[in-house]
């Protein structure tokens, strides 16, 4: 891509859309240096660079168009002054590739041999991030290393259960592990109740005594100083994670029929689905919900759709009888999904399944400083050097190519796992085409939930799909089958339009597609057109950025309020409007 295109996509999409993916670019704190926070430590590392190369007071024009995206001056400076102005491709993905890498290239002096590292270094520059072992979507919320207890509480789980869930799986578990341990106490809870009933109801006689339970105590749990600032009994907020995260059921996995009902202003047509991250701060999916006519979220991990893990939560009001996976089903392992990596995975490596896929990736220096660290072993690494580098091949979900020889997943693989037919981002630079598939639809467990409209549109659909990203709601209908008639796509993203319409044309769809670049661009009066051409919509489709949710963002983590989050609020908007004007509320 030119750099036209770039400056362009910029300027069109200085609101980031999607993603808890995404790592936050420290704020220059003077004009040569810049901080920026480690994945993985407990501290910000600041490191120098060198001054502008430019001889003006005034940026250039290349300089003034990175700025523009958010990049910082000394940065942008330093990456142009080593690959010049005539590559803007690379000089991006250098950027974003210094964005999110462990550490910032260092101006010290160092070694002839740039791949030995001085034995007196190695814990600083091989371990200083080994605090935290990532596993599914903790490398996405775990950039900015939080106290685990006070990050539980912020997602809505009582202090006592933070302390005890950190007490039993440790300070350095992942955040999803403690999630899962609360989840696991839940279920033996309601379990123990469900006991009580069944006792009580055939020994009335013994209504008023207590059956004694064997009590498993608890030790080492101190009282954690954060929680003083917290409500002990502040639990009327939260809303706790299933476990496991499969919803309403999930194909090849056992459940039990779910039946709900809905309030009679939720039923359909039209048919709705709103998505986003599962994993919010406290309080933000009972807000979601209580907008949503009090439609209880469903609650699923992709890992029982595809080899990757993806935590999400669903509100809908589509029938839950019936669903069907698209086939063939696609691979859930590792192995299944990349076979060629299978010659070269270490044994100590016990990964089956990959963690969320991100919207960037592990830098070569990274790749480069992990060979390094394990050339010296024949076998299995010691315990530090293992522990550091599964920290970062979960992190970053990095596979292996080569004998101690990790890289990152290529964009044709991760489309593959996300559901994408091959190709369907080429043509764009790898940063775009990153970016674009970590803030997608996962296609298949979308999928699953659309199967149902399949009988009841045989003729097609109306779909009005609300931040369509790379169009993962379109694939997904197109793969189960159902016609498209028309489809008003609203996206930001230049880029992802392109993509959109370069699918819709390459697939030979028969149906009109209209594009829409702003959610704030869809007033009543377009819905008024839309609705008397079309004979009103059948689907609204779309989850909303998610950059204050999500736990990769500490800074403006501000939920619902915050400034890109607060779109949901323009998806119920739209919906409510439509349901209006179509006369079903």
């Amino acid at each position: 891509m030119d750099r036209d295109d770039n400056s362009s996509d910029a300027g069109s999409d200085n609101i980031d859309w999607n993603t808890e993916d995404e790592l936050e670019i420290a704020d220059i704190s003077s004009p040569s240096s810049f901080s920026m926070s480690t994945t993985g430590n407990t501290a910000g590392v600041t490191t120098e660079v060198g001054e502008s190369t430019s001889s003006s007071s005034h940026p250039s024009k290349i300089v003034n168009d990175f700025l523009k995206m958010g990049f910082p001056e000394a940065m942008v400076t330093k990456v142009i002054s080593e690959l010049g102005e005539n590559n803007t491709e690379a000089i991006l993905d250098t950027l974003l590739t210094y964005s999110v890498v462990d550490e910032i290239p260092e101006q010290e002096t160092r070694s002839n041999d740039r791949n030995i590292i001085p034995q007196s270094n190695f814990e600083s520059e091989f371990f200083s991030d080994l605090d935290s072992d990532f596993s599914d979507e903790d490398s996405a919320e775990s950039f900015e290393k939080d106290d685990p207890v006070v990050s539980l509480i912020d997602m809505g789980y009582s202090p006592n259960e933070a302390s005890a869930a950190v007490s039993r799986c440790g300070i350095d578990a992942p955040l999803s592990e403690l999630v899962d341990f609360i989840s696991a106490a839940h279920l033996s809870k309601e379990a123990d109740a469900e006991m009580d009933k069944l006792y009580f109801s055939s020994h009335p006689f013994q209504k008023d005594k207590k059956r004694k339970l064997p009590i498993e105590k608890s030790h080492g749990i101190e009282k954690h100083p954060k929680i003083e600032r917290k409500r002990m009994d502040d639990d009327d907020d939260a809303l706790h994670l299933p476990n496991p995260m499969i919803g309403f059921g999930v194909p090849r996995e056992s459940f039990q029929v779910v039946s709900r009902t809905l309030r009679r202003e939720a039923i359909g047509p039209p048919y709705f689905l709103y998505e986003n991250v599962a994993l919010t701060p406290k309080g933000v999916w009972n807000t979601i919900k209580s907008h949503l006519y009090e439609i209880e979220p469903e609650f699923v991990d992709s890992k029982f759709f595809c080899a990757a893990a993806r935590k999400r939560g669903y509100i809908h009001n589509l029938p839950l009888n019936d669903r069907f996976p698209i086939q063939p089903l696609p691979p859930r392992s590792i192995f299944q999904a990349l076979p060629a990596t299978e010659k070269w995975w270490p044994s100590w490596d016990d990964r089956e399944q990959l963690n969320c896929i991100l919207t960037c990736v592990g830098s070569a220096q990274l790749t480069d400083r992990i060979r390094t660290a394990l050339e010296k072993y024949d076998g299995v690494p010691d315990k530090h050097v293992k522990k550091y580098v599964m920290g970062q091949v979960k992190k970053w979900n990095l596979v292996w190519t080569g004998k101690n020889k990790v890289a990152p997943l290529e964009p044709d693989e991760i489309e593959l796992i996300m559901g994408y037919p091959l190709y369907h981002t080429r043509g764009y630079s790898r940063s775009e085409r990153y970016k674009g598939l970590g803030n997608a639809f996962q296609v298949d467990t979308v999928a699953y939930q659309l199967s149902v409209l399949k009988s009841l549109y045989p003729e097609g659909m109306n779909v009005l799909s609300l931040f369509s990203g790379i169009g993962g709601a379109e694939v997904a209908l197109h793969k189960l089958g159902i016609p498209m008639k028309n489809v008003v796509s609203v996206e930001k993203s230049n880029v992802c339009r392109r993509v959109i319409q370069g699918w819709w044309e390459q697939t030979n769809q028969e149906g009109n597609l209209i594009h829409v670049s702003d959610v704030r661009e869809v007033t009543n009066g377009k819905l008024e057109g839309w609705i008397r051409c079309f004979g009103g919509f059948d689907l609204v489709i779309g989850g909303s950025p998610c950059n204050n949710l999500a736990g990769g963002n500490r800074r403006t983590r501000d939920g619902l309020e915050g400034e890109h989050s607060s779109l949901f609020f323009d998806y119920v908007r739209i919906l409510d409007t439509v349901k209006t004007i179509m006369g079903t509320t």
